[in-house]
């Protein structure tokens, strides 16, 4: 099962402050053995939310809206991106979220995977054509 792992943000990533010395090196032991054992296939930090936006669609409009975000929105601080099979692995942190990412979804996947399939087909498995420039033409 591929699960996205969420990393919450705390008051110190959303000011930018960088975990301790021994607090990377425990994460970075970690992932080297996520690496080994062949569950991890990516990860990464994201920028504070100062650095950021949010897009709220309504019908047809959009509306940009500039961060920062107050943390009671459920920030997301960093990702993991695992294939596991259940149980889940032993984390050492605790600010943590499992997201099933699921297989088959057309919106998804990549041009490659969709090659063959029609733009008809995509539409009526509910991806909406006109969110993903790949999308715009039909193969």
């Amino acid at each position: 099962m591929k699960v996205m792992v969420l990393v919450k943000a705390t008051a110190n990533s959303e000011a930018g402050v960088m975990p301790t010395e021994q607090l990377l090196r425990e994460m970075g032991q970690f992932n080297e053995e996520l690496v080994k054992a062949g569950v991890m296939l990516a990860a990464d930090g994201l920028q504070p939310t100062s650095r950021g936006a949010r897009v709220r669609f309504s019908g047809g409009s959009r509306t940009v809206m500039r961060g920062p975000f107050s943390l009671k929105d459920g920030i997301v601080a960093g990702f993991w991106i695992w294939e596991v099979n259940a149980p889940l692995p032993h984390c050492p942190r605790r600010r943590l979220g499992f997201r099933p990412v699921p297989r088959g979804n057309g919106c998804a996947r990549s041009p490659r995977q969709r090659s063959g399939e029609t733009l008809a087909v995509r539409r009526a498995s509910g991806c909406n054509p006109a969110r993903h420039s790949q999308e715009t033409a039909a193969p």
